[in-house]
């Protein structure tokens, strides 16, 4: 019987959003590197993590290739700088050729504009916006915002 292959993965950033992540992709059963560059960042790591992580700045390009970016099956940006994960997204992408990038970009606008260039983009703020619309909506009946949307 053929051994499969564990997908590997990258995530760059380990604060909230990427410590999420690289917990649950790592529950999963995939092989996860997560770099960040405060050295603090991986106490939000759950304590089932069994992945690798480096203290590093994805913006460096020795530091990606030390995630073994280029073997990755996938590069998710999720630091809180929009601009240094649009930035290693496309390094990932057009550089190391890694099949599946997303980053993670805070600002609605800059969302679509990346979309439109080919970046998979993920926008928390839009995606909340939407959510808190949505329950606005459910609970229009029941609320004084009756007939307001």
């Amino acid at each position: 019987m053929p051994i499969k292959k564990q997908r590997l993965g990258v995530i760059a950033g380990c604060g909230r959003l990427g410590s999420y992540l690289a917990s649950k992709l790592s529950a999963l059963g995939y092989s996860i590197m997560v770099v960040d560059i405060d050295e603090k960042a991986f106490r939000n790591l759950s304590v089932e993590f069994s992945g690798f992580h480096i203290i590093g700045d994805v913006t460096e390009f020795k530091v990606l290739e030390r995630t073994k970016l280029g073997e990755a099956d996938f590069f998710i940006a999720t630091t809180g700088e929009d601009n240094v994960n649009i930035m290693s997204a496309q390094v990932a992408k057009r550089m190391f050729t890694v099949r599946q990038v997303i980053a993670r970009v805070s600002d609605p606008k800059r969302d679509e504009a990346y979309s439109e260039l080919g970046l998979l983009t993920v926008c928390p703020t839009a995606i909340s916006a939407d959510v808190f619309l949505e329950k606005l909506a459910l609970e229009k009946n029941r609320s004084p915002l009756k007939g307001w949307l």
